[in-house]
């Protein structure tokens, strides 16, 4: 890194809306009820784990993947099954290869922050309003899976951590003052806007992606990731 340079950012999931849309394609296929069972949610309404007698549906997206979505039963059974088809979809534009690791959504309601890891996506409903507002779910989406999906295998990377050491800075100011936690998940929304989506963002935000992170990019690329359906 160059001493005294600054991240461009100060988090990434805001830079630009459009690297995924609503009019871009999904994996999702359906979404079948599988009754009720007693499943352990992180909830951050209650800062704390919760077991709770969730409604419970089997999602599937394309290449036969199958997700749990638990759903608090602080909603109806049939709002349950509407949010899950909801959540499901965005999630179904967002690449195959941060899906990897995602066996579980757990659905609450609350405006509370989303959150990855622990082989799940956590998703506040209230909240999720407030990315749709801001056009930005299927960004927060990929930062999220992104923790759940690539942090085990690449935030200790040997090349990785060459990567860091090589770029002139971090892509934000949460990366760098999380290094370890949040660089992976800052940095790979924006490669996917350079790699995939360089049409949808403005020069000025692609070169200053480049001239930020190039090394980063690089590892990225390197690891050849399953991007469908994005760049289809």
């Amino acid at each position: 890194m160059v001493p005294g340079t600054s991240p461009p950012f100060w988090g990434t999931i805001f830079i630009d809306p459009d690297i995924i849309t609503e009019e871009d394609p999904t994996t999702y296929v359906s979404t079948e009820p599988a009754g009720r069972g007693i499943r352990t949610m992180y909830d951050r309404l209650v800062s704390d784990w919760v077991e709770e007698n969730a409604y419970l549906f089997n999602v599937t997206f394309e290449g036969g993947k199958v997700v749990e979505s638990q759903v608090n039963p602080e909603f109806s059974e049939e709002r349950a099954l509407a949010l899950t088809i909801e959540y499901a979809q965005v999630i179904g534009r967002i690449p195959l290869a941060l899906l990897a690791d995602v066996e579980t959504l757990w659905i609450h309601d609350g405006e509370e922050l989303w959150g990855g890891g622990n082989n799940n996506l956590l998703i506040h409903d209230l909240q999720g309003e407030v990315y749709a507002k801001d056009g930005i779910m299927e960004e927060v989406f990929v930062h999220e899976a992104a923790h759940t999906s690539l942090d085990a295998y690449h935030a200790n990377a040997e090349g990785w951590l060459t990567a860091q050491q090589q770029d002139p800075t971090f892509i934000s100011t949460y990366a760098k003052d999380n290094p370890e936690r949040e660089d992976i998940a800052e940095s790979y929304l924006t490669f996917l806007a350079i790699e995939l989506q360089s049409d949808r963002i403005s020069e000025g935000l692609h070169d200053t992606i480049l001239a930020a992170i190039p090394h980063r990019l690089e590892y990225f690329r390197s690891q050849n990731f399953n991007h469908f359906p994005m760049g289809n």
